[in-house]
């Protein structure tokens, strides 16, 4: 692939100090670059050395020029948009930090990509993709009353195993209205439930004796619970057991993230080996809380519902026009991920079914959705609860070293970016469900009668097993359920999202960056 020469100039002209021995031929322009933006803010390194701003937004705007999936929508990332070296630093120049950079590149935040970041911890970053993140083991739900309520109310979806939360005796279906004794808001709660600690302010569900929600009301009790975070790392796998009802015997499995750990990959195929030995016939996949992660562990997943498909196309990949015409040509295969027959050469505990049960809320997102919609041209999948987030383009992060990898990472500064790379699509090429992909059954929780999960009668196990049984017999619940605005995890350091471990072969990505 033959670049344009300004911008073939650009990628090569890397600023970085780590690099400038491989560009000889640039090092009058890096040194140039330095010595511009010596006078203007810096960011402390690693080493004590100063980093200049736009040394690190040099970093941002190559490595979105390079990745970015939509980047023929952005014209500040057109390989033609600088017609002089001058031209390109005046325009770093006009951003005070590397985020408002990466903001700016960002192609219609509102409605396109509302799942790319930036971040000045890579290294937080990497402990929140392997599941570490500081918490207290209160999963929660906020949700308000009507379209106008500017009032928030928490409930408590779950509670994560050995943490403070369970030590306080905090189960699933306790209400909340306030933080340290300020009730919640549109405005405050992000703050509020950031706070390492925090105390909350227990309330009562009232559903005034109707079945609508619209007089619902949540009444203040005198009651309150502090918590504190701690560094923790949670198991995907939260619950997973066989119901043996009627001679038809039931796997469930409740699956919070796609964390894409060697340890938790396996220990996911031994569920599935538990699934096996105990010989069931149907399974029922409990994605509601599962904001998504790795493709890989979806694909393994998804693998071990099946088996029958192995090395058939699981998805296609779709990147921005130059990287989808070079994969092409040089590697198509790359843009291919293919239903697995191992694990790190590990056997799958396949189970070959043709029919799985889905439980999904707005909060199942990105690689819970790869599932459901990689395995729907291949098997029955019943989906049952409300429509999912609408995630469906992958990341991947972008270190800022000579070839955006890990490795050689620029010492001088901890930024990397998540940027969206490439859009995902099934088999039959379907793709873009912005607004989230439906349910068969459409159940939405329902705060005042939550239930236990895992047990026979939770509300959405209870219905997908009336459906295995053939009963017809669905829970009788409230004929509307309340908005919800936010879950906890949106209250993380960072955004949870489908992101590919996938590395670009070298010579490929050298094609872009030196010719």
């Amino acid at each position: 692939m033959v670049l344009n020469n300004n911008v073939s100039k650009f990628r090569v002209l890397r600023t970085k100090l780590e690099i400038e021995n491989a560009m000889k031929n640039f090092k009058a322009l890096a040194l140039l670059l330095l010595v511009t933006y010596s006078n203007i803010g810096c960011f402390e390194d690693n080493d004590d050395i100063p980093i200049t701003t736009a040394e690190i937004n040099d970093f941002v705007w190559k490595g979105m020029n390079l990745y970015y999936l939509y980047k023929e929508d952005v014209p500040n990332l057109a390989n033609n948009r600088f017609s002089t070296s001058n031209d390109y630093l005046d325009y770093l120049d006009g951003f005070q930090n590397p985020k408002s950079l990466f903001e700016d590149l960002i192609y219609n935040r509102e409605n396109v990509d509302r799942f790319s970041w930036i971040v000045d911890d890579y290294i937080a970053l990497e402990q929140f993709l392997s599941g570490t993140t500081s918490n207290n083991g209160m999963e929660y739900q906020l949700f308000k009353f009507s379209e106008t309520d500017t009032n928030r109310y928490g409930v408590v979806t779950h509670v994560l195993p050995n943490t403070d939360a369970e030590s306080k005796g905090i189960k699933r279906g306790d209400i909340f209205y306030g933080i340290d004794g300020i009730p919640l808001t549109s405005s405050n709660s992000s703050q509020l439930l950031r706070q390492n600690s925090y105390t909350i302010n227990l309330g009562a569900y009232d559903d005034n004796s109707t079945p609508e929600t619209n007089d619902d009301s949540v009444n203040q009790t005198s009651e309150s619970i502090s918590l504190s975070k701690s560094t923790y790392t949670e198991n995907p796998i939260l619950i997973h057991s066989i119901l043996d009802l009627s001679n038809t015997k039931i796997g469930y499995l409740m699956y919070n993230g796609f964390t894409g750990t060697d340890q938790f990959n396996s220990e996911l195929n031994a569920v599935f080996g538990t699934f096996k030995s105990g010989n069931i016939n149907e399974l029922v996949l409990d994605l509601r809380y599962n904001p998504g992660g790795s493709v890989y562990t979806a694909t393994l997943l998804s693998s071990l519902i099946t088996g029958q498909f192995a090395g058939a196309i699981f998805n296609t990949e779709q990147w921005n026009p130059e990287f989808q015409e070079a994969l092409q040509d040089q590697n198509p295969e790359q843009l291919i991920n293919r239903f697995l027959n191992n694990d790190n050469d590990a056997s799958l505990n396949n189970l070959n079914l043709t029919k799985v049960y889905v439980l999904t809320t707005k909060s199942s997102a990105s690689a819970s959705e790869l599932v459901i919609n990689s395995l729907r041209p291949y098997i029955d999948v019943v989906q049952i609860g409300t429509a999912t987030a609408g995630k469906y383009q992958a990341s991947i992060t972008v270190y800022d070293s000579p070839n955006f990898r890990r490795q050689g990472v620029n010492q001088r500064h901890a930024y990397a970016m998540q940027p969206l790379i490439y859009k995902s699509l099934n088999i039959n090429g379907v793709t873009d469900y912005f607004n989230g992909l439906d349910p068969d059954i459409v159940l939405g929780e329902q705060f005042n009668n939550l239930g236990i999960l895992g047990n026979v009668n939770e509300p959405l196990l209870a219905a997908a097993i009336s459906r295995i049984m053939g009963t017809g017999r669905f829970p009788k619940l409230k004929s509307s359920f309340l908005k919800v605005t936010h879950g906890s995890e949106d209250f993380e350091p960072f955004e949870v999202g489908m992101y590919t471990e996938k590395e670009i072969p070298l010579d490929l990505l050298n094609r872009f960056l030196v010719e």
